[in-house]
């Protein structure tokens, strides 16, 4: 996920910004006493990614990998477009209550940047509604070109996206937060029941906008280094506990790092710091006994 990099993170504000206080309001309506659901993962579950996550002897990666975490970021489906059988075949390899939000296929986002793309969007929808009560949400992200100028065709591109896919946008382009999140903007995702996806990346503290659109938070995280990733991911649990209170219903977390194996390990710490705190009783995953990693924070 990394972007804008920065070489001198030593000068990045790692804190996190105040709410904006559309965000207190829309909790506050959304307050019940069902349990909170959190999902915590990663975006990837290959083993060349992730070599020091899988212990020796396993054969099948997302079988594995989805019986330690809940949910996977699934960015295959930006770079092909899927199709029923490979959902299905997807699918049947993971437990109940595994999650799958995929990323909308590129040639929609990036190539034809929402413009003539009827038959893909269709095509998407189809193949991704197979994965039945296992779709978390799907995503679009938007190209970094794409400004806020060309908010009409977002608009008319999400007025007419099938009602049946939950989804989550994530706009880049410096433009759309110059004067914070626009709020007609904010606005059309709150009654299309649609999530901004909030990104936490050293290179672009505007897009950390805490502005959210609906009783759901979906974080797209990425880590930097041991010392600030733990300090950063305590600040987030402290975060995510107001807006339990406030009224949150649903947590929608993935952790990215230049070092995929990291992205693993700090997954893991924010899952356990978020047992302790709400007791959404995640189960903490299981590492090589090779690898004590973990050790000193577990």
């Amino acid at each position: 996920m990394r972007f804008d990099k920065v070489t001198d993170t030593g000068s990045v504000s790692y804190l996190l910004p105040p709410d904006q206080p559309e965000t207190t309001a829309i909790l506050n309506k959304s307050k019940s006493n069902l349990p909170l659901e959190v999902y915590i993962g990663c975006a990837k579950w290959n083993r060349k990614d992730l070599r020091g996550f899988y212990p020796k002897g396993i054969k099948d990666e997302l079988a594995y990998y989805s019986r330690q975490f809940n949910c996977i970021e699934l960015n295959a489906t930006f770079y092909r477009m899927p199709d029923r059988q490979q959902v299905e075949i997807w699918k049947n390899k993971t437990p109940e209550g595994f999650r799958f939000f995929p990323k909308i296929t590129r040639t929609i986002s990036h190539i034809r940047q929402l413009t003539d793309a009827g038959k893909e969007i269709e095509q998407f929808c189809d193949a991704v509604s197979a994965f039945g009560d296992k779709l978390g949400m799907a995503f679009l992200q938007l190209h970094d070109s794409f400004d806020i100028k060309y908010y009409e065709r977002l608009k008319i591109f999400l007025e007419d996206f099938p009602n049946g896919i939950p989804l989550a946008v994530e706009v880049r382009n410096k433009n759309w937060f110059s004067e914070g999140v626009p709020e007609d903007y904010a606005s059309l995702l709150e009654q299309l029941g649609m999530i901004h996806i909030l990104v936490d990346t050293p290179g672009r503290r505007d897009m950390l906008h805490m502005r959210l659109t609906g009783p759901e938070a979906f974080i797209r995280y990425e880590g930097d280094s041991r010392d600030t990733d733990i300090m950063r991911l305590n600040d987030w649990v402290d975060r995510i506990k107001i807006w339990r209170k406030e009224g949150l219903q649903k947590l929608c977390f993935f952790v990215h790092h230049h070092v995929e194996d990291e992205s693993t390990v700090l997954a893991s710490y924010l899952i356990n710091e978020l047992n302790k705190a709400l007791d959404p009783r995640l189960k903490i995953p299981a590492f090589p006994a090779e690898d004590n990693s973990l050790l000193p924070f577990l």
